[in-house]
């Protein structure tokens, strides 16, 4: 079929037995592309009946325990309203079949920066509500394992040059209480690519990172992009957690945010591994997200490449580092660790 011209011949049998599970002998129009993002989903639009829906197809070397994880998320996501309605998922095929949202600039919200946050707070609220996800790791040890799996890897890396990162790290983790009985549903990754407006509401998509973690993590991230103001991240605090925020709680904010930036750099660069030979030479060095995506929005970056998700990588490593030397890091540490 020319439709499925796009899939590799061996997941064209259980795309079948998904579409026909779902739709019987409907009729099914042609497979458009949509923009993925660093797992290397294939991620398609299609039409039956007038209406629209999206087909994933998971690579193959994602595990299955993995998969397993992302769609079971993905799906209690999708029944507390968080996330486009599932039709199907299958984690031992790794396709699943969902609605589409056709999606507004985040920009047109008509509340504006104010009403986006507010919305994206009872957002991150309703995730967190549901009933737990699994707990894949304690988020801090995770980022460490990743962290030290990188510096083997001398493509990227000579020895010593993440040093300074795993001794960031092992700073911030004597400091920072972590209850594993505290953790909650989290997406792990609200970045603005994975969110969508429709007009009216808005919705989380790519739930592959998505497991139970820390409750400001998810926080964190819509602070890096779309709250980056003390007004809008108060504003985010409070649509999320119905409570006024206080100097601990932006305290414990600010280094969680941190951590997220040291998780990103790991879990983009090992997305990296194999499919980039050596460094690349992308000629800009961006050293915060608002650089970044700067470079990006004038030309600098090519949006999807494998060089611009290498230089976000090193972007998010260096912000680390830039935020542990900030004023203030210390006296911030400090009350987290107090309490």
């Amino acid at each position: 079929m020319h439709k499925f011209g796009m899939i590799p011949e061996a997941r064209h049998d259980a795309v079948r037995t998904a579409l026909q599970a779902v739709f019987g002998a409907g009729a099914v129009g042609d497979l458009d592309p949509l923009r993925g993002g660093v797992s290397g989903a294939l991620i398609l639009r299609f039409d039956v009946h007038d209406r629209a829906y999206v087909l994933r197809i998971e690579p193959e070397r994602t595990a299955q325990h993995h998969r397993q994880r992302g769609f079971a998320c993905m799906t209690a996501a999708a029944a507390a309203g968080a996330a486009p309605a599932v039709h199907y998922a299958d984690p031992t095929t790794g396709v699943a079949i969902m609605d589409f949202v056709s999606g507004r600039p985040l920009a047109k919200h008509p509340g504006g920066p104010i009403g986006l946050v507010r919305a994206l707070g009872a957002l991150i609220a309703r995730v967190q509500a549901t009933p737990p996800f699994p707990i894949l790791a304690d988020y801090p040890e995770a980022i460490g394992g990743m962290l030290a799996g990188l510096g083997s890897i001398r493509e990227f890396f000579a020895p010593g040059d993440l040093d300074p990162h795993a001794e960031g790290l092992a700073r911030i983790r004597a400091a920072l209480p972590w209850d594993s009985s505290s953790l909650v549903s989290c997406h792990n990754d609200p970045n603005p690519r994975n969110i969508l407006f429709d007009g009216e509401r808005v919705w989380l998509v790519d739930w592959e990172l998505a497991f139970g973690n820390d409750p400001l993590v998810d926080i964190a991230i819509l602070t890096t992009e779309l709250a980056e103001t003390p007004e809008l991240e108060d504003a985010l605090l409070e649509a999320a957690f119905s409570l006024k925020p206080n100097r601990p709680l932006r305290a414990r904010l600010g280094v969680i945010r941190l951590l997220t930036r040291l998780f990103y750099g790991c879990v983009v660069l090992d997305s990296l591994v194999g499919v980039l030979r050596s460094v690349p030479d992308v000629g800009v060095t961006a050293r915060t997200p608002a650089a970044f995506r700067t470079a990006v929005a004038d030309g600098r970056l090519a949006s999807g490449t494998a060089e611009t998700a290498y230089a976000f990588a090193k972007m998010s490593l260096a912000a680390f580092i830039d935020g542990l030397a900030a004023p203030g890091f210390g006296e911030m540490l400090k009350r987290v660790q107090d309490g």
